[in-house]
C-alpha cells in the first residue's frame, strides 16, 4: 500500500511540474507504443474474490466509474500501447500463418515419453481435470470434456487461445493431447479428500472413475487440453473496475481500458461469454518484478461450456435480466424469446454459437461486465480494426487447429465465425466515419475508408477543413473554409506552422454517421501524423 501511495504521490507531482512547464497536446515522443507499467514493485498480495459476491455486484450494481468516459490508456492514435496487459499483434504487425497457429506456444506441449504423474485432482470449476507433471519435469492443468460432448469444450479452448493471442492478450500455453489411461499414473504423494472431507491418498482407483466420466474418440484415447503452468507468482486475478490498490503499477481503472472495453467486440465473436474476474489471473513475474496480465479458460467459447448443454440464452440475455422476465409474467407466458427457437448442430462437438440471429451490439456475456457496459464506438472501431484482419484463410486456419475428428463441425464453425465476422464489421463500421491508415505523402494526406473497402457503401465524398494547431495551447485556427475531393487523398495547404489539423466528415447518404468528424494532427516537422481524434 505504501508503494502505491508514493506512486501516486510522485505521479502527481510529476504531473503538476509538467503542468507549468508544459501544457502541450503532443510530445516529441508521440505517439507512444509502450506503456511504463513494468517498474519493479513490490509483490502483491494473493487477491481472493468471491463468485457470488461478483455476480451480484455486476447484476445488482454497477462497480465502475462514470460511463461516458472515454479510455484513458491510448496514445495520441487511439492505439493501446504495449503493456503489462496487452501486446500489439495481428492488429499492427504482419503475423505469419506459422505464428498464428503456433500462438502462444513456445514447445511441442507435454512429453509423453513416460506417463504424467497426476499431483491434485480439479476440485474448482465444472470442468473435470488434474494437475500433472510431465516426464520433462513441467506441470501442466489438464481438462477433459464432458462425456455428453468429446470435443466440444477442448477444442473450442485450444482455437480461441489462438484467436486471444493473435488479438494481442496474454494467455498460457494450451495444447491438445490424445492420451489412454496407461499414459497416467497417480503420484503415491498425492492427497484428495473422500466424502466426508478427510484427507487420504490419491490412488489408481481414483483416476479409474475419473476417466470413467470422460468421452472417448473413436480411437479409443481421451482429449484433453493441457495447459501449461504460467511462469511467475500467482496473485490473484484482476477484476473488470477499479484497480488493484497494491499494485503499484495499476493506475488505470480496469473500466476505463480499450482493450478492456473492446475485448467484448472479440467476445461477442466467439461467444465467450465466461468472460469475468475468475477466469482471469494476475503473475507476479520475478524477473522484472511487475505484474502480467492474463485471460484464462477459453473453454466457455464457441457455444461450449464446462457442462453442456450451454444455456440457449447465452449471449441473448443476462441470467437476471428484469425486462423479459416482467414482459413474460404481464403477458402469463404468451410473450416468448426468439432465442428459445434458435437452430443448432446436432453435433455433440458443436455448441449454442450461430450466426443468422447474430446482433453484435445486442450480445450479453452471461451477466453484466461493467468494462464491456462502458465500450464506446471508438473502443469498438479499435476491435473492429483488429478483426479485420483475420481473413477467411486466417480464420479457416485457427479453427482447424481444434483437430475436429468430424469434418463438418470444423466447416461449421469456420462458416459461423466469417459471418458473424462479417455482422460486426458491417455494424461497427457504421456508427462512425471509418477512415484508417493515414499518412502524408507528395504534400496530401492520404488514407483509407474501412467502410467502402468492406462494401458499405459505394463511394463517399470527404468534406474537409485545414487549421493551424497551436500545441501549447491546443487550439486551432481556420486556414480557410471547408472543401470536398471524392477521393482518398487531401491536399495540404502550403504553411509553415510546426503542426497543422484536418477535419474530415465522410458525406454518403447510406451512412449518416460517416458524417462524425475525424481530426488528424500532422507534425509538419517530419511530415507524419502524430494525433487522431475521432468523433465518437
Amino acid at each position: 500500500m505504501r508503494w502505491k501511495i508514493f506512486n501516486f504521490f510522485f505521479v502527481l507531482v510529476v504531473f503538476a511540474i509538467s503542468a507549468q512547464l508544459h501544457a502541450e497536446k503532443f510530445y516529441p515522443d508521440d505517439p507512444v507504443w509502450e506503456d511504463q507499467d513494468r517498474i519493479p514493485a513490490p509483490k502483491p498480495v494473493q487477491l481472493d474474490h468471491s463468485e457470488l459476491y461478483d455476480f451480484a455486484i455486476n447484476s445488482f450494481g454497477d462497480p465502475g466509474e462514470g460511463k461516458n468516459q472515454p479510455a484513458k490508456n491510448v496514445n495520441t492514435l487511439g492505439e493501446v500501447p504495449d503493456s503489462a496487459w496487452f501486446t500489439n499483434r495481428i492488429g499492427r504487425h504482419e503475423m505469419s500463418m506459422e505464428d498464428l497457429i503456433r500462438g502462444s506456444n513456445a514447445g511441442s506441449g507435454p512429453d509423453l515419453k513416460q506417463p504424467w504423474i497426476v499431483k491434485k485432482l480439479k476440485t474448482i470449476g465444472m470442468s473435470a481435470g488434474f494437475t500433472a507433471r510431465d516426464s520433462a519435469g513441467d506441470i501442466y492443468f489438464v481438462k477433459f470434456d464432458d462425456i455428453r460432448h468429446v470435443q466440444l469444450s477442448t477444442s473450442a479452448e485450444m482455437v480461441c487461445t489462438k484467436f486471444f493471442y493473435a488479438f494481442g492478450y496474454n494467455v498460457p500455453e494450451n495444447y491438445i493431447v490424445r492420451i489412454t489411461r496407461t499414459q497416467v499414473v497417480a503420484d503415491p504423494n498425492a492427497e484428495i479428500r473422500d466424502d466426508n472431507g478427510k484427507k487420504r491418498r490419491l490412488t489408481e482407483k481414483d483416476l479409474d472413475r475419473y476417466f470413467r466420466k470422460a468421452p472417448r474418440l473413436p480411437d479409443g484415447s481421451y482429449q484433453v487440453i493441457a495447459s501449461k503452468l504460467i511462469p511467475g507468482e500467482p496473485v490473484g486475478s484482476f477484476k473488470y473496475y477499479g484497480v488493484r490498490s497494491d499494485d503499484a503499477n495499476d493506475i488505470i481503472p480496469h473500466e476505463d481500458r480499450r482493450e478492456l472495453r473492446g475485448l467484448r467486440v472479440f467476445s461477442s465473436w466467439l461467444q465467450d461469454f465466461d468472460r469475468r474476474f475468475i477466469n482471469s489471473l494476475d503473475m507476479y513475474i520475478r524477473d522484472g518484478s511487475y505484474v502480467k496480465h492474463y485471460l484464462l479458460d477459453f473453454g466457455s467459447t464457441l457455444g461450449a461450456g464446462a457442462v453442456p448443454p450451454i444455456n440457449r440464452r447465452v449471449g441473448h440475455e443476462y441470467k437476471i435480466e428484469w425486462g423479459p422476465i416482467f414482459k413474460a409474467y404481464a403477458t402469463l407466458g404468451l410473450w416468448d424469446r426468439e432465442w428459445r427457437h434458435l437452430k443448432y448442430p446436432k453435433s455433440p462437438s458443436i455448441g449454442t454459437i450461430e450466426a443468422e440471429h447474430f446482433k453484435p451490439e445486442l450480445w450479453k456475456p452471461g451477466y453484466p461486465n461493467p468494462t464491456f457496459d462502458r465500450m464506446q464506438n471508438t473502443d469498438a472501431f479499435w476491435a473492429t480494426r483488429i478483426i479485420l484482419r483475420f481473413t477467411d484463410e486466417v480464420i479457416r486456419a485457427l479453427v482447424h487447429t481444434g483437430d475436429y475428428v468430424n469434418s463438418a463441425d470444423e466447416e461449421y464453425l469456420r462458416d459461423t465465425l466469417i459471418e458473424r465476422r462479417n455482422r460486426i464489421i458491417r455494424y461497427y463500421l457504421s456508427q462512425l466515419n471509418p477512415l484508417d491508415e493515414f499518412k502524408v505523402a507528395d504534400s496530401s494526406v492520404i488514407f483509407q475508408n474501412l467502410g467502402l473497402d468492406q462494401g458499405l457503401a459505394p463511394n463517399a465524398t470527404y468534406n474537409y477543413q485545414w487549421f493551424r494547431f497551436d500545441n501549447q495551447n491546443s487550439k486551432t485556427e481556420s486556414l480557410g473554409p471547408e472543401a470536398s475531393v471524392n477521393t482518398t487523398r487531401i491536399p495540404m495547404p502550403v504553411d509553415t506552422s510546426p503542426y497543422l489539423m484536418v477535419r474530415i466528415r465522410t458525406i454518403n447518404g447510406s451512412q449518416p454517421n460517416w458524417k462524425k468528424a475525424t481530426d488528424v494532427y500532422i507534425r509538419t516537422a517530419q511530415s507524419d501524423v502524430v494525433g487522431i481524434d475521432r468523433e465518437n
